[in-house]
C-alpha cells in the first residue's frame, strides 16, 4: 500500500477530507479520527464522495474518537472499517508512507 492519509478536522468546519479524497491515488487508505470522524456519517455533503473512495480503496474510523463523540456505528458509511489505537499504528506501518491532511 502506498499511502495512509489522515484526516483529523471535521468536514464541515474544515475543507481537509475534501482535499484528501481529490487526492487519492492506488493502493491508499484513509483514517479519519479525532473531529475527521464526522466524515464517515451517512447522509451528509461529503458521504457520496466518502462511499466513493469505499468503493475505491480502504477507508477506516478511529473507533475510540468516533464513540467518543457520541455518534452511532448505525449512521456509518457502510464499508468504512474501524480500527483501534493499535489498527491505527498497523496501518502507519504497513503504509510507505502517512500524509496528513490539516
Amino acid at each position: 500500500m502506498a499511502t495512509l492519509h489522515t484526516v483529523n478536522k471535521s468536514p464541515f468546519e474544515k475543507n481537509s477530507l475534501a482535499s484528501c479524497l481529490s487526492h487519492l491515488q492506488s493502493g491508499y487508505a484513509v483514517l479519519l479520527f479525532e473531529d475527521g470522524v464526522y466524515g464517515a456519517l451517512r447522509g451528509t455533503t461529503i458521504a457520496t464522495r466518502v462511499e466513493d473512495a469505499v468503493k475505491s480503496g480502504r477507508v477506516y474510523v478511529l473507533g475510540e474518537d468516533f464513540k467518543a463523540r457520541g455518534l452511532d456505528e448505525g449512521k456509518m458509511i457502510e464499508g468504512i472499517n474501524v480500527v483501534d489505537y493499535a489498527g491505527f499504528v498497523d496501518l502507519a506501518t504497513e503504509c510507505d508512507r502517512v500524509q496528513s491532511w490539516l
